[in-house]
């Protein structure tokens, strides 16, 4: 067919086939299995929960952190900001006291209107008793702002945050120290009173070796000298030869704050998240002050998480507990005081080392452990105390080289971040660690742009996103929604983050002062059909990639998997060594966790965070020798024969780890590659392939997951990383899907509107069903395979094809004879008569609500041509909301409109019927619409409120250059015409 490009930078086929998305197949539903299948209508496709895709509950709906100035708020207030929240679409908010734009924090009055005073619960729970009647849910942030922190400790409690700062000073060989230990090398922080003498230690420097610019230490001649120590004093010769370095190491707190405070009064203090005795000041302090009768009802009601923000303990020196020295001897059988010179750290640096391999094996260790009471006295201490009072434990479980994977195991919801993750393999870490704990939730803090303050588009916001739901996210938290006022804030009103040091600051202040809030529930029902999509049943993922530190928010991925095989249709996810401790770490059929993610291969190679030194424990070497002989596939990348346990090695441990790696290898389901090229080859000499696989590289990004005989599959044509470059094409392909059900057929989800239509033209070959994709960039669908109704379908035409009322429809935007092939091998031809051409509208009446200081204005302008609002004279700073509208003669038949450029959201109104547009690709059939003779035609756009801040608050946005706002075009009717396709 004639493949024409359009004035929106799309083919005729691609505006043909949005066209053709539209329609809903009557009498030909997909059966839908699990969850779906309670709520599947006869004939119609409701989707995985009640209410349907058209209607997704408030359970898989977005969500927003919501800013409080603190507890200066008014309840009336806050219940209509709920109110505003349900209406536009969301499912709740997350309650935080946050307030960097407001310089002058006395204004806020922590003592009376602080975090956790009484004026700050009236708040609370008024939200949580209006999200109660509104049937959406709030959550509780673990303390003001980030980190945990309560007002009722010092720094120098030990229930405080803690750190180890170290002092050295230089001895020479037989040269004589008498004076006080060294003192730390930085200074205690503000409030710091009290410090703790942990150790002294002499160590003789040694040649420079090969870790970096640090300083070479010699570790058979460390000497413990801390039982000669008197008060702070100490004399001591250093033997004869070489120079030496007299260490100390003080133990004190680091008198951290969380961000922005003061939050209360007195000012709190970060809590030691490593510790059974920060855990408690926490649970303390909330049993005791903020879990009144009234709040602990209302959490019964509308409660939905305990939240936590990323993990940012900041010090210069050494993250500490006072345990630490204990713990680390019982959970890594040896003493850690030898070793301390080449652990602790000046502004996060190490500055000493032995030999590169003791130091990078204790320094595993050393961090191994910090992870471990970080998960056993926080993270599973907190969730069990959240889980008592009747909330989930959502939480950012990074920030610190901790195994985040292990973390996202015992979460209810782990969280990422889209401005801190670097890339897709930052989400699936966690989607990892979530899956293989059995958890159904990914959430992400989404939308949080530098400098994005008041010019942030929803379509930017859906690109960023976009590939995020492809690597497991399936829950967002926008960044954000900020209560309406606070002392001092300007027009529009109070935001959490703007101004930001005087400047732009962050992310949207999104709400009724936003211009494009008339179409959020637009926006809020396209992201909670992917959410319900994506929540449906269980995660199924080809491919675990085996990681010996689980960090992430690191941007390194997964070799081969992530470079190549991603764009051959390959999904993976991250896993950490405690995640094959799990009770999910089973097999069947050649599957691990066959009731999660079923990953068909564990992918093994050397550890990306230090130096790719194959490393593995003895533990999970030989589970993965159990696995294995279980039927598990191993593909192993480089040469193992001389492996080594991550940490410091046991007498003779080394020598078991490969003893076991050798009976490893040697088994039928196990491949060891040289190279990344040679990965290919194993998988399929393994007789293994991708769930969804392209004949050919693509930037198509799938997810999978399966809900008893129905699978979902979430497609986007996006990239890794928002920094790729050059920028994704669009792209129009065949890909092939392995289905669960051999009976199942598939079917198309409409994102925008929550219909599902019959997929008309596909191809089956066993488990597998071939179908056609065409996406333009960031732009994203579902794609079902289920069982359905007797449905007429062909293997290929000429032109697009939909079922309708069990007959084929042919579609075309030209004249003459399509053929398609039937199954079978049958070709039959149909006949599309005349077309008439594609028209250009340029003639348009355009009424603007200009949103200002003093109220809302109003603008009535006659064009003959479309162009951004900045070069209409009376619109060049104008922000608000712009309907524009025009009348067109329509001799009968079909049509589909293009918008061409518009900036920022729009809907469609034809003769008084509306219609949602995608953010991504503007374009909407409206054929169903038209009729004969005249035609209103509306388009209501809605902008930013960059452009009018930029001459209202010049102080703060008077640098940001003005958007191109308004509907730009060019706007297009092209027309189509249709034909029953004959059924032999």
């Amino acid at each position: 067919m004639n493949d024409e490009r359009t004035g929106q930078g799309l083919t005729r086929r691609r505006a043909l086939q949005i066209g053709a998305a539209a329609a809903v197949v009557a009498g030909a539903g997909p059966v839908l299995g699990g969850e779906a299948a309670a709520a599947a209508a006869p004939g119609l496709p409701a989707g995985p929960a009640a209410g349907g895709f058209a209607r997704p509950g408030a359970a898989v709906r977005p969500r927003f952190r919501w800013w409080w100035p603190d507890g200066l708020v008014d309840p009336a207030e806050i219940r209509r900001e709920i109110d505003q929240i349900a209406d536009a679409g969301f499912g709740g908010a997350e309650i935080v006291a946050v307030h960097h734009s407001i310089r002058d924090k006395s204004v806020l009055d922590p003592a009376g209107h602080g975090w956790g005073t009484p004026a700050w619960n009236a708040g609370v729970e008024a939200a949580l008793d209006q999200a109660g009647r509104r049937g959406v849910t709030v959550d509780l942030t673990i303390g003001p702002a980030w980190p945990a922190a309560v007002p009722t400790i010092t720094p120098d409690d030990e229930a405080a945050v803690q750190e180890l700062a170290y002092g050295t000073v230089p001895v020479a060989g037989g040269a004589t120290h008498d004076g006080p230990v060294p003192e730390p090398v930085t200074a205690p922080e503000l409030g710091v009173t009290r410090r703790h003498l942990v150790a002294v230690h002499a160590v003789r420097t040694a040649a420079a070796n090969d870790t970096r610019k640090e300083t070479g230490l010699d570790p058979a001649s460390f000497t413990d000298l801390t039982s000669r120590v008197t008060g702070e004093r100490i004399t001591w010769t250093a033997p004869e030869g070489g120079d030496w370095l007299l260490f100390s190491y003080w133990r004190r707190g680091t008198g951290q704050r969380p961000e922005s405070g003061p939050h209360s009064s007195p000012d709190s203090c970060v809590v030691d998240h490593f510790s059974r005795a920060g855990t408690r000041a926490v649970t303390a302090f909330w049993e005791a002050r903020l879990l009144t009768r009234d709040i602990r009802k209302l959490i019964r009601r509308a409660g939905a998480t305990l939240f936590e923000d990323s993990i940012e303990l900041e010090t210069a020196a050494l993250n500490w507990t006072p345990d630490l020295p204990a713990e680390f001897r019982r959970r890594r059988g040896y003493d850690l005081m030898p070793y301390l010179p080449v652990i602790v750290r000046l502004k996060e640096n190490t500055k000493f080392a032995y030999d590169a391999a003791t130091t990078a094996h204790v320094r595993h260790d050393f961090w191994q452990t910090v992870s471990d009471l970080f998960n056993e006295f926080h993270f599973e201490a907190i969730a069990k105390w959240a889980h008592s009072i009747g909330l989930e434990y959502r939480a950012q479980p990074y920030g610190l080289e901790t195994d985040a994977i292990h973390t996202a195991a015992i979460l209810d919801v782990p969280e990422g971040e889209s401005l801190g993750f670097k890339n897709l393999d930052d989400y699936r870490a966690l989607a990892g660690g979530r899956d293989m704990g059995g958890r159904k939730v990914l959430s992400c803090e989404a939308g949080a742009y530098q400098g994005g303050a008041y010019n942030t588009t929803w379509g930017k916001f859906l690109r960023t996103m976009g590939g995020a739901y492809a690597a497991g996210l399936n829950q967002t938290v926008l960044h954000g929604f900020s209560y309406a006022t606070a002392p001092g804030a300007a027009w529009p009103g109070f935001a959490a983050f703007t101004p930001y040091n005087g400047g732009v600051g962050f992310s949207e202040s999104w709400g009724p002062r936003q211009p494009t809030w008339r179409h959020a529930p637009d926006v809020a029902g396209y992201l909670a059909r992917v959410h319900l999509a994506m929540q449906a049943g269980t995660s199924r993922i080809d491919v675990a990639v085996f990681r010996q530190k689980g960090y992430t928010k690191t941007g390194i991925g997964a070799g081969w998997f992530t470079k190549s095989g991603v764009p051959l249709g390959w999904t993976h996810q991250l896993i950490s060594a405690p995640l094959l401790d799990l009770p999910s770490a089973t097999v069947s059929g050649g599957r691990l966790a066959p009731g999660g993610p079923a990953y068909k291969v564990v992918f093994v190679e050397g550890d990306r965070f230090g130096g790719n030194e194959c490393t593995l424990p003895l533990g999970t070497a030989r589970t993965m020798l159990r696995l294995t002989k279980a039927g598990l596939p191993l593909v192993f990348l480089g040469d193992w024969s001389a492996a080594t346990v991550p940490g410091l090695a046991r007498d003779g441990e080394n020598e078991q780890l490969r003893a076991v790696l050798a009976q490893v290898v040697a088994q039928p389901h196990v491949r060891v590659v040289a190279a990344e090229a040679d990965v290919p080859g194993a998988l399929a000499d393994l007789g293994l392939r991708p769930t969804v696989a392209y004949a050919e590289a693509s930037t198509l990004l799938t997810a999978h997951r399966r809900d008893g005989r129905a699978d979902y599959f979430y497609l986007c044509n996006g990239k890794h990383a928002e920094t790729v470059k050059p920028p994704v094409a669009a792209i129009d392909h065949e890909v092939t899907f392995t289905r669960s059900d051999r009976e199942a057929v598939p079917y198309r989800l409409d994102l925008w509107t929550g219909e599902t239509e019959r997929v008309a033209v596909y191809r089956e070959e066993g488990e597998t069903i071939t179908l056609r994709v065409a996406l333009q960039p960031a732009e994203a669908t579902v794609i079902i395979l289920a069982r359905g109704g007797e449905a007429p379908s062909a293997t290929a035409s000429q032109a697009e094809l939909r079922v309708d009322r069990q007959r084929l429809v042919a579609r075309a935007g030209a004249a003459g004879a399509y053929s398609t092939t039937l199954p079978g091998g049958r070709t039959v031809r149909t006949v599309i008569g005349p077309v008439p051409e594609a028209r250009t509208l340029t003639s348009w009446r355009l009424r603007v609500e200009d949103m200002t200081p003093d109220g809302v204005k109003r603008h009535d302008l006659e064009l003959d041509g479309l162009k951004p609002w900045p070069d209409i004279p009376e619109l060049a700073d104008v922000s608000g909301i712009g309907t524009y509208s025009t009348t067109v003669d329509w001799t009968g038949g079909g049509a589909v409109l293009e918008l061409g450029e518009v900036l920022d959201t729009c809907r469609v109104t034809v003769n008084g019927h509306r219609l949602p547009v995608s953010v991504i690709v503007p374009v909407v059939d409206i054929g169903p619409w038209l009729r004969r003779g005249a035609n209103t035609i509306e388009v209501e756009v809605a902008t930013t409120l960059n452009n009018r801040l930029r001459v209202s608050d010049p102080g703060v946005y008077g640098g940001a250059s003005r958007q191109r706002y308004g509907l730009i075009g060019p706007v297009r009717l092209v027309p189509y015409g249709e034909a029953v396709v004959p059924a032999r």
